[in-house]
């Protein structure tokens, strides 16, 4: 029997505990289930709105709730949760489910960390309207950030690559000097635990991979879903073409939904994906739907399936296995993004199915 130590991380979201931040913008009470819930099908067959099935509508301040997350991961052979971190020079957000986890020692489960620097705005993609939250950037605030960062780093928990700390920048281009700072990151980082650091940056925006290896990434981290490839995903404004589109496509005469298929979105997505896996960590999407975010301004991935996200998961690891130089990661967007759509986290629809692909996988490429 063949073992083989190619590793799936998933992408785990804190914004599962109301926050002063939050209260403010949205009301006293926010989490994430408040978007959630409020969710309303766009079309005809539209599955809206997702709702949590195994572990009920939670809060990460609870130790029982991050406890059962990893138990039912682990279960099914997910090996560590990227958490998302928030760090706005010098100012934490949402650090509570973290910080307790790696002061209570439990759950005793691998993790890593994703700095997921970009400002809070309204339109919850990133852009830069309606900011609420600003995001700067400053040499100084390296060194403080990179020694908080330090007592992730030292955990035995903590997901290393060869015994280096995994850390993932989400937006890279949109820091000043990124050489720079990475630099940074990585003096401090051995200065306070001894450890190299292992960086990565996420294509996320910044779909050249060769300029993101330039600016001295040890990896970059293939993000999906990559909207912004998609045709006409830029604007939820009336376009004439996208009204052809959704009526050939779908019988939808609509000329603003953003609507687009599983498969044909990963075949997109593929004409800018590296030739290969070398210092490149891929990622698999289950789907995507922020409608529970946007509204009728949601762009919807639909007609995913456990059998498509098993055909893409294998289809990423060979080429992962074809690379020599593969880091032996693939990421998974994600574990609980709910708002998104995208959720290995069992509902009332699909309840394990997704989860029962993972264990598939991991079957399959361990010979068993």
């Amino acid at each position: 029997m063949t073992t083989d130590n190619t590793k799936l991380i998933a992408f785990h979201l804190p914004q599962f505990h109301p926050i002063p931040e939050n209260n403010a913008i949205w009301g006293n009470g926010f989490t994430e289930w408040t978007n959630v819930t409020k969710a309303k099908p766009l079309f005809k067959g539209h599955y809206q709105p997702h709702l949590p099935k195994d572990l009920g509508f939670y809060d990460l301040r609870v130790p029982e709730t991050r406890t059962a997350q990893a138990e039912l991961a682990n279960k099914y052979g997910i090996d560590g949760f990227c958490y998302y971190h928030y760090w706005f020079n010098g100012k934490l957000l949402l650090e509570r489910p973290i910080e307790e986890i790696l002061e209570r020692n439990d759950p005793n489960f691998p993790y890593c960390l994703c700095w997921a620097n970009e400002s809070w705005s309204k339109r919850w993609l990133g852009e830069n309207e309606e900011i609420f939250v600003q995001q700067n950037y400053n040499e100084e605030d390296h060194y403080k950030h990179a020694i908080y960062l330090s007592k992730y780093f030292s955990d035995p928990r903590y997901i290393k690559n060869n015994g280096k700390p995994v850390f993932t920048i989400y937006r890279p281009s949109d820091i000043p000097n990124i050489e720079k700072a990475i630099q940074i990151f990585k003096e401090t980082c051995l200065k306070e635990t001894g450890l190299e650091l292992f960086i990565v940056g996420s294509n996320s925006h910044e779909w050249n991979t060769d300029v993101l290896l330039s600016y001295g990434f040890d990896a970059v981290l293939n993000f999906r879903p990559q909207l912004g490839v998609l045709p006409f995903s830029l604007t939820d404004k009336f376009n004439f073409n996208r009204l052809i589109r959704n009526l050939r496509k779908f019988g939808i005469a609509n000329g603003k939904k953003r609507l687009y298929e599983y498969q044909e979105a990963i075949n997109i997505m593929q004409l800018i994906e590296p030739e290969t896996f070398d210092k490149i960590i891929p990622t698999v999407f289950l789907g995507w739907d922020n409608t529970a975010r946007k509204g009728d301004a949601a762009i919807v991935i639909n007609g995913d399936s456990p059998e498509l996200f098993l055909n893409e998961l294998n289809r990423v690891h060979r080429k992962l296995q074809n690379s020599s130089e593969n880091n032996k990661f693939i990421f998974i967007n994600a574990w609980n993004e709910w708002a998104e759509g995208c959720h290995l986290e069992p509902d009332t629809k699909n309840e394990h199915a997704y989860l029962e692909t993972i264990r598939e996988f991991k079957q399959q490429i361990n010979g068993r």
